[in-house]
């Protein structure tokens, strides 16, 4: 008895809506972060920081919606793993579940930068602002996600464009698609503004993909 209740527990913690809600849920965070970001955070790195006078609400608010968005970046990404099982190739998982870590790690990390430059502010605004302290935070949270972070999310988009191909589990334009939009980040993300919002729209199309096809035998209670 006990053998099947975690048999039906496993099943349903491996269906596919259950993943494609998670892949939505990360898609929603991470625009709504980018969102709230940019609303109170100038595109240019150079910036002198003007805006932590402004008030900080909204870059709190994003920086606390991140690790929500990582939670469900970590289901979608388990998902996507288990449709290879026992076909799994060692040296392709390595690098689509080390892009999908790094991405992660990468992400945290300019968070963490960004949170520590509101702290510091508090602490001494008028020491902080436009200073070589606060130009070194600045750069390094934006070299992280718009260089980075870009690359590591196109390395990510490719692997699993190759799992949706090998598996079935999107249409093939879908996943041909994520091809050309990976390439085109990993070549033009220098020349494209904000260029890693096209990454949280990719996996939302995935996502519904996921949602509107047919559970497999084995997720049926």
């Amino acid at each position: 008895m006990i053998t099947q209740a975690t048999g039906l527990t496993r099943a349903r913690l491996r269906a596919p809506r259950v993943a494609a809600a998670a892949g939505v849920l990360f898609s929603v965070l991470l625009l709504a972060v980018f969102w709230l970001m940019r609303r109170s955070v100038p595109a240019d790195p150079l910036e002198p920081g003007a805006w932590l006078h402004g008030g900080t609400s909204n870059v709190a608010l994003a920086l606390n919606l991140v690790p929500f968005a990582g939670v469900a970046f970590l289901w979608f990404v388990g998902f996507l793993r288990d449709q290879l099982g026992a076909r799994e190739d060692r040296f392709f998982a390595t690098i689509f579940f080390g892009s999908a870590v790094l991405l992660l790690a990468m992400l945290f990390a300019a968070a963490a930068v960004i949170g520590a430059v509101i702290l510091a502010f508090h602490a001494a605004p008028n020491v902080l602002i436009n200073s070589a302290t606060f130009h070194f935070g600045r750069g390094l949270a934006y070299g992280m996600v718009n260089i980075y972070l870009v690359k590591t999310a196109s390395v990510f988009m490719i692997t699993t464009s190759t799992i949706a191909l090998y598996t079935g589990l999107t249409p093939r334009w879908l996943a041909y698609g994520g091809y050309a939009v990976a390439a085109t980040l990993l070549i033009g993300s220098y020349f494209i503004d904000w260029s890693l919002v096209v990454f949280p729209f990719w996996v939302l199309l995935v996502s519904i993909n996921i949602w509107l096809k047919k559970d497999e035998p084995e997720a049926r209670p």
